[in-house]
């Protein structure tokens, strides 16, 4: 992962495979675990939580296990690589980014309201300050990334607005670098039915 490069490769301090084990010295670290009550890993999610739903579709239920210590914060990035791999773009779509969700949080409710949150969360997506649900045309399934990482501090950078999206992207992924304790991967598939 890189400041432009979008989240196919894992942040600075993360093993490549997620940060979910310990690099072969010592004993392994449990991975952190997300799951929604809403699908299963790799399963459609409902049209409920989609573009289908219209524009302001709520975003999923999302529950978080095994925290490692020491963390202070959480970052969420819903994202679509499906552009990235058809059409060589730099950077995939961004659904939904979340950053500085408290440490002490297990999970998201259904229906997280836009803009920055009473306890201090913030997200953008590339239409609001809010959840962007999948929105994939008919035709083969887009994969829809969830990527939870544990932090051990909280992140400054600011509430971004959706003309700024990407810049505030990289800035948290930037912001992230040597901070990222765990990382859990929760993937929904989406496509739209021919009409």
């Amino acid at each position: 992962m890189g400041s432009a490069r979008g989240w196919a490769q894992a942040p600075a301090g993360v093993p490549a495979g997620g940060g979910q084990r310990g690099g072969g010295r010592g004993p392994a670290v449990p991975p952190l675990i997300m799951t929604s009550s809403a699908w299963e890993d790799g399963g459609v999610i409902p049209d409920k939580f989609t573009q289908a739903a219209g524009a302001t579709a709520p975003s999923p239920e999302l529950k978080w296990s095994q925290v490692p210590p020491g963390t202070q914060s959480f970052v969420l990035l819903l994202h679509d690589p499906e552009p990235v791999l058809a059409k060589g773009s730099k950077m995939d779509i961004t659904h939904w980014l979340v950053w500085n969700i408290p440490g002490t949080s297990t999970g998201l409710a259904e229906g997280v309201k836009a803009g920055e949150l009473p306890d201090g969360t913030r997200q953008v997506s590339l239409r609001s300050n809010s959840y962007m649900g999948p929105g994939a045309p008919a035709g083969p399934y887009h994969h829809y990334t969830f990527e939870l990482f544990a932090l051990d501090t909280k992140l400054d950078v600011a509430q971004g607005t959706p003309q700024d999206a990407a810049a505030t992207r990289t800035a948290v992924v930037n912001a992230m670098d040597g901070h990222v304790l765990g990382k859990a991967v929760l993937v929904a598939r989406f496509h739209r039915q021919p009409q």
